[in-house]
């Protein structure tokens, strides 16, 4: 194993454990380190900067000399590669990982200077998130199903109800655990262990969903009527048979072998209903979270409060969503106006 080889496995170690990212964080991360490592294996021509780097591809292998001509090489190569260019976006995400890592490397004092400072991400076409309409996400909810008798649609509804409810991403959701559905009141009086079971059908208190985000950060987001029926209906009459099928877990949302529902089978419940609903082209994993922030915007709730609720560090991340809805003023403006049109 190369210096550099150990370098990443202390990296990840590190950001897995001390900053305690999520599985998929660290997983991503080493993907993008591994490509980059691949990289600076098999073509050392590009990067070689003068007789002290003149080692060839041996040289690359050695964390400390690591330098910027390297690390621009590589977000070059990602742009125009022979079997194919990665988008912008795609090549700023690969050049974050590259970052984190040297930063991480100068931090420790495996390279003098941090190599990646000066390296700039090709610039990305602005693109505004895809919302679809209230009436649309009305239509994918009730193609989901929901029949008392049909456990696989009690669960489907309950989970794409959450999903619009609360603004969650996928992978939030599918990481919820029962205890997760709660209501402030249990939260304020410290309830026992348990609580969060019968919470999301009981009328004493707002229901409310505890999320874990990115970096582990843990958020409050409350629970509309309409999914906390669902998901009582899901608990009540849907779970225990999934849950009969395998060995016991705290997972709220569950698959057909009673372990946690994943990610992926998560995105194929949301695809089948759009397919149903005639929604296909037009929904992604994201669309609820963008339309729960987009109506909420639309309704007039303050950018600052979507910001909380959708778990963004920066409000600048939730203003993006701003420019959907003002894009969305001025074309009804634009229609509907007798002064507006030319």
């Amino acid at each position: 194993m190369t210096t550099l080889d150990r370098a990443v496995d202390t990296y990840l170690r590190h950001v897995a454990v001390e900053r305690g990212l999520s599985r998929h964080t660290v997983s991503a991360y080493r993907r993008d380190l591994t490509v980059f490592a691949e990289w600076l294996a098999t073509t050392p021509e590009v990067h070689s900067e003068g007789a002290d780097r003149a080692g060839g591809a041996s040289a690359t292998a050695d964390v400390g000399r690591l330098a910027r001509a390297d690390v621009a090489g590589f977000v070059a190569h990602l742009a125009s590669r022979p079997e194919g260019p990665l988008a912008p976006r795609s090549v700023a995400r690969m050049l974050s990982s590259v970052r984190s890592f040297t930063a991480f490397a100068a931090a420790e004092g495996w390279v003098p200077l941090d190599p990646a400072t000066a390296v700039r991400p090709p610039k990305a076409p602005s693109r505004l998130p895809k919302a679809i309409s209230v009436h649309d996400v009305e239509r994918l909810l009730e193609a989901a199903g929901g029949a008392d008798d049909d456990p696989v649609g009690l669960r489907d509804r309950a989970l794409l109800e959450l999903l619009y409810a609360t603004g969650a991403r996928v992978s939030e959701a599918v990481g919820l655990s029962v205890d997760d559905v709660t209501t402030l009141s249990d939260l304020d009086s410290d309830a026992d262990d348990g609580a969060g079971a019968s919470g999301a059908g009981r009328a004493d208190g707002v229901a409310v969903v505890k999320v874990t985000g990115k970096g582990n950060k843990q958020r409050i987001v409350p629970l509309g009527s309409y999914a906390r029926a669902a998901v009582e209906a899901y608990l009540v009459r849907a779970r225990p048979v999934f849950a009969a099928r395998g060995p016991s877990t705290p997972a709220l949302f569950l698959g057909a072998r009673g372990a946690r529902l994943s990610r992926q089978s998560a995105w194929l419940v949301i695809q089948a209903a759009a397919e149903r609903a005639g929604l296909a082209e037009h929904v992604s994993p994201h669309t609820f979270r963008h339309s729960f922030a987009t109506h909420l915007l639309e309704g007039g709730a303050d950018v600052r409060v979507v910001q909380e609720l959708l778990g963004h560090a920066s409000v600048a991340t939730t203003q993006i969503y701003t420019l959907v809805t003002a894009d969305m003023l001025r074309d009804v403006y634009q229609t509907a106006h007798p002064r507006a049109r030319r």
